[in-house]
């Protein structure tokens, strides 16, 4: 496996990497004790999971992905991860104290999220996407955090045919107590968790010319939060 390293115009580091080349290695499995403090956490804060995607062959990792659904205080369903923090990642000198994170997303209520629903990939790509970056980081003995952003290829294409977002950014959830976004496991460790925001292609390019405050700046102008809105507006639409 290789990654090579290059800067945008903001001077943040780009990183490419090219197709994984290790073996197929038996998943690490989180300790029922270490699964349930995350259930527990996210259960006091957002609410309890309803049904859990069970992964059924995995490789590095056991991800799973968990589904609150809507409650009337939370009209949206939130779908999380356990799994990735069952190993640390492989943070940079300055980035101490991340090495561990769980992924989340929410969706609006009327999101087909049935078995059968699932089949289609329109419905089923944020699935897919919280297992592929929570896997990502042991993959390719790298790390993902705050701020970060991926395409959806290169080029970009859009998540599906349903938007014309082709990306994602990873930010700290805005509709949750704040206590939420970090679980202290009294050992030493502490899990952060992230939200996966979709992102347009002028948002992705705005942020590696300009960084990303100003871009958060724009999402607050807007309104952009953690819950997926396929036709929202593009931000950094010219014009």
């Amino acid at each position: 496996m290789s990654k090579s390293k290059e800067y945008s115009e903001s001077g943040n580091p780009i990183y490419r990497y090219s197709d994984r080349q290790h073996e197929w290695r038996s998943p690490e499995y989180g300790e029922e004790e270490w699964i349930k403090k995350i259930e527990d956490h996210v259960s006091q804060y957002i609410g309890e999971s309803d049904s859990v995607f069970h992964e059924i062959l995995s490789d590095v990792v056991h991800i799973d992905v968990h589904v609150i659904k809507p409650v009337p205080e939370r009209n949206y369903y939130t779908l999380f991860t356990t799994g990735m923090s069952f190993m640390p990642m492989s943070t940079p000198e300055g980035a101490e104290g991340f090495e561990y994170a769980e992924l989340m997303i929410c969706l609006p209520p009327d999101w087909p999220i049935l078995q059968e629903d699932l089949e289609n990939p329109d419905h089923y790509w944020p699935i897919r996407w919280l297992k592929m970056l929570a896997r990502f980081p042991h993959d390719y003995d790298t790390w993902l955090g705050w701020e970060h952003t991926m395409p959806n290829g290169d080029p970009a294409e859009p998540l599906s045919r349903q938007t014309g977002m082709s990306g994602i950014i990873l930010l700290p959830p805005l509709e949750v107590d704040e206590d939420f976004l970090t679980l202290d496991m009294e050992d030493g460790r502490t899990v952060h968790f992230y939200s996966v925001v979709p992102l347009y292609s002028e948002e992705m390019d705005f942020k590696l010319k300009h960084g990303s405050d100003p871009l958060l700046d724009k999402f607050e102008e807007y309104g952009v939060n953690e819950l997926v809105d396929l036709k929202r507006r593009n931000t950094c639409e010219a014009g």
